[in-house]
């Protein structure tokens, strides 16, 4: 993961370090899920849908969707589309590589 002033712009806005808290555990943050969240949550991958963190926000989804792009770009989240829906869950390996280079050079 490549530290740039657009990663750290994207973590400088606290609703989207909101989101990254909420997906770390999902299953405790994000407490009404839809249908379709609570059956791809079963899967080993994970994620959760846009919809849903557009309802714990409560900003307009496109908002969401802009944020969940930023973070995806830089590498902090990864998404999956299933149908209509695109699920995101955090890169916990990009989230690492990232905190171990601010230990290294800060």
């Amino acid at each position: 993961m490549e530290m740039n002033a657009k990663l750290f712009k994207v973590l400088s806005n606290q609703t989207r370090l909101d989101i990254l808290g909420w997906l770390k555990d999902p299953e405790e943050e994000i407490t009404s899920v839809s249908c379709e969240t609570v059956k791809y949550m079963m899967n080993e991958m994970g994620g959760i849908c846009v919809g849903d963190i557009v309802e714990k926000s409560g900003l307009a989804q496109s908002t969401v969707s802009k944020y969940l792009n930023d973070m995806q770009e830089v590498g902090l989240l990864s998404s999956e589309r299933h149908g209509k829906w695109t699920y995101y869950r955090r890169n916990e390996d990009n989230i690492k590589e990232l905190s171990d280079k601010i230990k290294e050079e800060m």
